[in-house]
């Protein structure tokens, strides 16, 4: 491991990022920093220029760090990948057993039993 490393908190402060940040950056897999032989996150030259070219990524194309975050979860998880390219194709199909005119209501319904399930 390199001598010329610095703490989580030193890292931050140089960055621009906060320390809260840069765990939560290492816990979605963006900046994975090496431990110390004590466990202790240390941050080094790759890891500060990631942390740099992250924050130049974000600003030249005018997306969140939740953005990135998701394109690696997507780059990492070919199924949610497939899910999500199957949905983005897939075209609104009413189901076979209700009626053109009670379609709206049916979809309504639906939506309000989901509502209700993921509240309780």
């Amino acid at each position: 491991m390199p001598t010329e490393t610095l703490t989580v908190h030193e890292a931050a402060a140089i960055s621009g990022w906060s320390a809260r940040m840069l765990r939560y950056l290492e816990r979605v897999g963006l900046i994975v920093p090496p431990r110390s032989a004590s466990g202790y996150r240390v941050y080094g030259a790759p890891e500060v220029q990631r942390l740099r070219t992250l924050r130049e990524l974000l600003a030249n194309h005018d997306i969140a760090l939740s953005d990135v975050a998701f394109a690696k979860r997507l780059r990492d998880d070919p199924t949610l990948a497939e899910s999500i390219s199957a949905w983005l194709e897939a075209k609104p199909r009413k189901p076979t057993t209700v009626p053109v005119a009670d379609w709206l209501s049916f979809e309504q319904e639906k939506s309000r039993r989901l509502l209700a399930a993921s509240a309780a």
